[in-house]
Protein backbone atom coordinates (compact mmCIF):
# COMPACT_ATOMS: atom_id res chain seq x y z
CA UNK A 1 0.00 0.00 0.00
CA UNK A 2 1.54 3.66 -0.91
CA UNK A 3 1.20 5.39 2.44
CA UNK A 4 2.39 9.65 1.37
CA UNK A 5 2.97 11.88 3.70
CA UNK A 6 0.63 15.36 3.01
CA UNK A 7 2.94 17.42 4.06
CA UNK A 8 5.44 16.21 1.35
CA UNK A 9 3.00 16.96 -2.22
CA UNK A 10 2.64 20.56 -3.59
CA UNK A 11 -1.80 21.44 -3.33
CA UNK A 12 -1.84 20.63 -6.90
CA UNK A 13 -0.51 16.82 -5.90
CA UNK A 14 -2.72 16.68 -2.81
CA UNK A 15 -5.95 18.08 -4.80
CA UNK A 16 -5.20 15.36 -7.10
CA UNK A 17 -5.18 12.56 -4.81
CA UNK A 18 -8.21 13.58 -2.77
CA UNK A 19 -10.43 14.57 -5.49
CA UNK A 20 -9.74 10.56 -7.49
CA UNK A 21 -10.49 9.26 -4.18
CA UNK A 22 -13.31 11.13 -2.56
CA UNK A 23 -15.95 10.80 -5.14
CA UNK A 24 -18.39 10.38 -6.75
CA UNK A 25 -19.24 14.17 -5.43
CA UNK A 26 -22.87 15.99 -5.81
CA UNK A 27 -22.42 19.10 -7.83
CA UNK A 28 -23.47 22.73 -6.33
CA UNK A 29 -24.62 25.26 -9.71
CA UNK A 30 -24.36 27.75 -7.66
CA UNK A 31 -25.90 31.07 -8.94
CA UNK A 32 -25.14 34.88 -7.19
CA UNK A 33 -24.80 38.43 -7.63
CA UNK A 34 -23.00 41.51 -6.47
CA UNK A 35 -23.80 44.76 -5.23
CA UNK A 36 -23.95 46.29 -8.35
CA UNK A 37 -26.28 43.16 -9.73
CA UNK A 38 -23.67 41.02 -11.71
CA UNK A 39 -24.98 38.00 -12.02
CA UNK A 40 -22.49 34.83 -11.58
CA UNK A 41 -23.42 30.61 -12.76
CA UNK A 42 -20.61 28.29 -11.01
CA UNK A 43 -20.36 24.51 -10.46
CA UNK A 44 -18.70 23.58 -7.07
CA UNK A 45 -18.15 19.80 -6.49
CA UNK A 46 -17.10 20.57 -2.95
CA UNK A 47 -20.78 20.44 -1.71
CA UNK A 48 -23.41 18.49 -0.30
CA UNK A 49 -26.09 18.82 2.53
CA UNK A 50 -25.15 18.68 6.17
CA UNK A 51 -28.69 19.06 8.53
CA UNK A 52 -32.23 19.50 6.93
CA UNK A 53 -33.49 21.02 10.91
CA UNK A 54 -32.61 23.92 9.64
CA UNK A 55 -32.01 22.41 6.03
CA UNK A 56 -28.82 23.11 5.33
CA UNK A 57 -26.47 22.94 2.52
CA UNK A 58 -22.36 23.58 2.20
CA UNK A 59 -19.98 23.93 -0.84
CA UNK A 60 -16.63 25.87 -1.27
CA UNK A 61 -14.82 27.27 -3.68
CA UNK A 62 -11.49 27.09 -2.64
CA UNK A 63 -8.64 29.65 -3.76
CA UNK A 64 -7.47 28.57 -6.59
CA UNK A 65 -4.13 26.74 -6.06
CA UNK A 66 -2.44 28.19 -9.38
CA UNK A 67 -1.97 32.23 -8.07
CA UNK A 68 -4.03 31.97 -4.70
CA UNK A 69 -6.98 34.43 -5.75
CA UNK A 70 -10.78 33.81 -4.99
CA UNK A 71 -13.86 32.94 -7.34
CA UNK A 72 -16.18 35.44 -8.07
CA UNK A 73 -18.96 33.35 -5.97
CA UNK A 74 -17.20 33.67 -2.68
CA UNK A 75 -16.77 37.12 -3.54
CA UNK A 76 -20.81 38.13 -4.40
CA UNK A 77 -21.79 36.35 -1.50
CA UNK A 78 -19.73 38.14 0.86
CA UNK A 79 -21.85 40.91 -0.80
CA UNK A 80 -25.05 40.15 -1.39
CA UNK A 81 -25.71 37.10 1.23
CA UNK A 82 -28.28 34.61 -1.06
CA UNK A 83 -27.61 32.23 -3.60
CA UNK A 84 -29.45 29.37 -5.85
CA UNK A 85 -28.30 25.91 -5.65
CA UNK A 86 -29.33 24.19 -9.02
CA UNK A 87 -28.79 20.48 -9.24
CA UNK A 88 -27.29 19.15 -12.39
CA UNK A 89 -28.54 16.36 -14.39
CA UNK A 90 -26.68 14.49 -17.44
CA UNK A 91 -28.62 17.03 -20.30
CA UNK A 92 -26.96 19.82 -18.57
CA UNK A 93 -23.59 18.68 -17.85
CA UNK A 94 -21.38 20.06 -21.03
CA UNK A 95 -23.06 23.50 -20.81
CA UNK A 96 -22.75 23.57 -16.61
CA UNK A 97 -18.88 22.76 -17.40
CA UNK A 98 -18.55 25.42 -19.63
CA UNK A 99 -19.87 27.88 -17.30
CA UNK A 100 -17.02 27.00 -15.34
CA UNK A 101 -15.13 28.85 -17.58
CA UNK A 102 -12.98 31.52 -15.43
CA UNK A 103 -14.58 34.51 -17.44
CA UNK A 104 -13.93 37.99 -16.37
CA UNK A 105 -16.30 39.77 -13.57
CA UNK A 106 -19.33 41.41 -14.81
CA UNK A 107 -19.63 38.46 -17.73
CA UNK A 108 -22.82 36.80 -17.25
CA UNK A 109 -22.49 32.56 -17.30
CA UNK A 110 -25.62 32.19 -18.21
CA UNK A 111 -25.43 33.92 -21.79
CA UNK A 112 -22.06 32.11 -22.74
CA UNK A 113 -23.16 28.57 -21.74
CA UNK A 114 -26.93 29.07 -22.81
CA UNK A 115 -28.54 28.55 -19.99
CA UNK A 116 -32.17 30.37 -19.11
CA UNK A 117 -32.51 32.96 -15.92
CA UNK A 118 -35.79 32.16 -14.23
CA UNK A 119 -36.31 34.63 -11.89
CA UNK A 120 -36.59 33.49 -8.04
CA UNK A 121 -39.33 34.20 -5.75
CA UNK A 122 -37.14 34.73 -2.60
CA UNK A 123 -33.52 36.04 -3.21
CA UNK A 124 -32.01 38.32 -5.84
CA UNK A 125 -29.35 35.62 -7.70
CA UNK A 126 -32.32 34.09 -10.90
CA UNK A 127 -32.61 30.00 -10.62
CA UNK A 128 -31.28 28.17 -14.03
CA UNK A 129 -34.48 27.13 -15.43
CA UNK A 130 -33.15 23.51 -17.37
CA UNK A 131 -32.44 22.18 -13.51
CA UNK A 132 -34.66 19.75 -12.12
CA UNK A 133 -34.07 20.98 -8.78
CA UNK A 134 -33.25 24.49 -7.86
CA UNK A 135 -32.73 25.62 -3.84
CA UNK A 136 -33.30 29.23 -3.15
CA UNK A 137 -31.08 29.96 -0.28
CA UNK A 138 -29.98 32.91 2.13
CA UNK A 139 -26.15 32.89 3.25
CA UNK A 140 -25.86 31.79 6.93
CA UNK A 141 -21.91 32.42 7.53
CA UNK A 142 -19.28 31.86 5.46
CA UNK A 143 -16.33 30.34 6.95
CA UNK A 144 -12.78 31.07 5.84
CA UNK A 145 -10.40 27.94 6.07
CA UNK A 146 -7.11 29.72 5.40
CA UNK A 147 -5.23 32.08 3.23
CA UNK A 148 -3.28 29.55 1.30
CA UNK A 149 -3.62 28.31 -2.26
CA UNK A 150 -5.98 25.34 -2.29
CA UNK A 151 -7.73 27.00 1.09
CA UNK A 152 -11.93 26.22 1.42
CA UNK A 153 -14.79 28.82 2.38
CA UNK A 154 -17.15 27.24 3.49
CA UNK A 155 -20.62 28.74 2.41
CA UNK A 156 -23.74 27.67 4.56
CA UNK A 157 -26.50 28.11 2.82
CA UNK A 158 -29.73 27.88 4.36
CA UNK A 159 -32.59 26.39 1.82
CA UNK A 160 -35.54 28.64 1.96
CA UNK A 161 -37.47 26.90 -1.09
CA UNK A 162 -37.31 24.33 -3.13
CA UNK A 163 -38.43 24.27 -6.90
CA UNK A 164 -38.68 20.24 -8.45
CA UNK A 165 -39.49 19.62 -12.20
CA UNK A 166 -42.42 17.71 -12.40
CA UNK A 167 -41.63 14.91 -14.48
CA UNK A 168 -38.92 13.76 -12.08
CA UNK A 169 -41.26 13.11 -9.45
CA UNK A 170 -43.34 9.67 -8.65
CA UNK A 171 -46.65 9.07 -7.92
CA UNK A 172 -46.04 10.07 -4.34
CA UNK A 173 -44.98 13.38 -5.29
CA UNK A 174 -41.35 12.25 -4.57
CA UNK A 175 -38.18 12.61 -6.21
CA UNK A 176 -38.03 9.29 -8.55
CA UNK A 177 -34.16 8.55 -8.10
CA UNK A 178 -34.09 6.66 -11.58
CA UNK A 179 -35.67 9.67 -13.52
CA UNK A 180 -33.77 12.67 -12.18
CA UNK A 181 -30.62 11.21 -14.38
CA UNK A 182 -28.07 12.79 -11.62
CA UNK A 183 -24.30 13.43 -12.86
CA UNK A 184 -21.12 13.85 -10.21
CA UNK A 185 -17.95 14.51 -10.53
CA UNK A 186 -14.90 12.38 -9.86
CA UNK A 187 -11.27 13.01 -10.37
CA UNK A 188 -9.73 15.35 -13.15
CA UNK A 189 -12.28 15.60 -16.08
CA UNK A 190 -14.18 12.62 -14.93
CA UNK A 191 -17.87 12.22 -14.46
CA UNK A 192 -20.63 9.45 -13.65
CA UNK A 193 -24.07 9.04 -14.54
CA UNK A 194 -27.10 7.75 -12.39
CA UNK A 195 -28.76 5.82 -14.48
CA UNK A 196 -31.45 3.13 -14.06
CA UNK A 197 -29.28 0.05 -15.11
CA UNK A 198 -26.14 1.23 -11.94
CA UNK A 199 -28.97 1.65 -9.04
CA UNK A 200 -29.11 -0.28 -6.37
CA UNK A 201 -30.69 -0.61 -2.79
CA UNK A 202 -29.11 -1.45 0.38
CA UNK A 203 -31.26 -2.61 3.47
CA UNK A 204 -30.91 0.52 6.20
CA UNK A 205 -30.63 -1.46 9.50
CA UNK A 206 -32.52 1.30 11.46
CA UNK A 207 -35.58 -0.62 12.87
CA UNK A 208 -33.64 -3.80 13.04
CA UNK A 209 -30.77 -4.90 14.91
CA UNK A 210 -28.23 -7.13 12.79
CA UNK A 211 -26.87 -10.02 14.29
CA UNK A 212 -23.71 -9.33 12.63
CA UNK A 213 -20.93 -10.70 10.99
CA UNK A 214 -19.25 -12.23 13.98
CA UNK A 215 -22.25 -14.33 14.59
CA UNK A 216 -21.48 -16.18 11.65
CA UNK A 217 -19.44 -19.49 11.99
CA UNK A 218 -15.61 -19.05 11.27
CA UNK A 219 -16.42 -21.28 7.60
CA UNK A 220 -18.73 -19.06 6.50
CA UNK A 221 -16.56 -15.63 7.80
CA UNK A 222 -13.59 -17.24 5.84
CA UNK A 223 -15.65 -18.21 2.87
CA UNK A 224 -13.72 -18.16 -0.41
CA UNK A 225 -16.24 -17.62 -1.74
CA UNK A 226 -18.22 -15.32 -0.20
CA UNK A 227 -17.10 -11.81 -0.16
CA UNK A 228 -17.41 -8.69 2.39
CA UNK A 229 -20.32 -7.27 0.94
CA UNK A 230 -21.94 -11.21 0.81
CA UNK A 231 -21.06 -11.02 4.75
CA UNK A 232 -22.63 -7.84 5.20
CA UNK A 233 -25.87 -8.95 3.87
CA UNK A 234 -25.81 -12.41 6.40
CA UNK A 235 -25.08 -10.45 9.02
CA UNK A 236 -27.86 -8.10 8.57
CA UNK A 237 -30.86 -10.52 9.44
CA UNK A 238 -32.30 -10.05 12.96
CA UNK A 239 -31.66 -13.81 14.12
CA UNK A 240 -30.32 -16.99 12.72
CA UNK A 241 -33.03 -19.21 11.58
CA UNK A 242 -34.13 -22.53 13.47
CA UNK A 243 -32.41 -25.93 13.18
CA UNK A 244 -36.20 -27.34 11.55
CA UNK A 245 -36.14 -23.89 9.11
CA UNK A 246 -32.28 -25.24 8.28
CA UNK A 247 -32.74 -28.52 7.91
CA UNK A 248 -35.80 -27.76 5.94
CA UNK A 249 -34.13 -25.85 2.74
CA UNK A 250 -32.83 -29.43 1.97
CA UNK A 251 -35.69 -30.04 0.38
CA UNK A 252 -35.55 -27.32 -2.08
CA UNK A 253 -34.68 -28.51 -5.91
CA UNK A 254 -31.38 -26.32 -6.15
CA UNK A 255 -29.84 -27.20 -2.64
CA UNK A 256 -31.03 -31.33 -3.12
CA UNK A 257 -28.76 -31.08 -6.52
CA UNK A 258 -25.78 -29.65 -4.57
CA UNK A 259 -26.04 -32.06 -1.84
CA UNK A 260 -26.64 -35.03 -4.29
CA UNK A 261 -23.81 -33.99 -6.51
CA UNK A 262 -21.27 -34.28 -3.73
CA UNK A 263 -21.79 -36.76 -1.41
CA UNK A 264 -18.38 -37.45 0.12
CA UNK A 265 -16.75 -34.56 -0.99
CA UNK A 266 -16.96 -32.33 2.08
CA UNK A 267 -14.63 -29.36 0.43
CA UNK A 268 -16.38 -28.99 -2.85
CA UNK A 269 -20.21 -29.32 -1.28
CA UNK A 270 -19.11 -26.10 1.01
CA UNK A 271 -17.82 -24.52 -2.02
CA UNK A 272 -20.85 -25.02 -4.10
CA UNK A 273 -23.30 -24.43 -1.36
CA UNK A 274 -21.43 -21.17 -0.97
CA UNK A 275 -21.77 -20.34 -4.66
CA UNK A 276 -25.82 -21.13 -4.38
CA UNK A 277 -25.88 -18.63 -1.50
CA UNK A 278 -23.93 -16.12 -3.77
CA UNK A 279 -26.54 -16.04 -6.29
CA UNK A 280 -29.38 -15.94 -3.94
CA UNK A 281 -27.72 -13.00 -2.30
CA UNK A 282 -27.69 -11.24 -5.63
CA UNK A 283 -31.44 -12.38 -6.12
CA UNK A 284 -32.07 -10.60 -2.66
CA UNK A 285 -32.92 -13.95 -1.22
CA UNK A 286 -30.93 -13.46 2.28
CA UNK A 287 -32.93 -15.57 4.24
CA UNK A 288 -32.70 -18.84 1.93
CA UNK A 289 -28.85 -17.45 1.77
CA UNK A 290 -28.18 -17.59 5.10
CA UNK A 291 -29.76 -21.15 5.73
CA UNK A 292 -27.96 -22.67 3.25
CA UNK A 293 -24.50 -21.50 4.74
CA UNK A 294 -25.50 -23.29 7.75
CA UNK A 295 -26.29 -26.28 6.47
Amino acid sequence: MLTIDVAELSPAQLQNYMQYAIAPRPICFATTIDKDGNINLSPFSFFNMFSTNPPLCIFSPARRVRDNTTKHTLENVLEVKECVINIVNYPMVQQMSLASTEYAKGVNEFEKSGFTMLPSQLVKPPRVAEAPVQMECIIREVIHLGENPGAGNLILAEVKLIHIKEEILDTDGKIDQAKIDLVARLGGDWYCRVTPENLFKVAKPLTTLGIGVDALPSAVRNSHVLSGNDLGMLGNVEHLPSADEIDAIRDTEPVKEVLDATIGDANNRERELHELAKQWLKEGKVNEALKVVLL
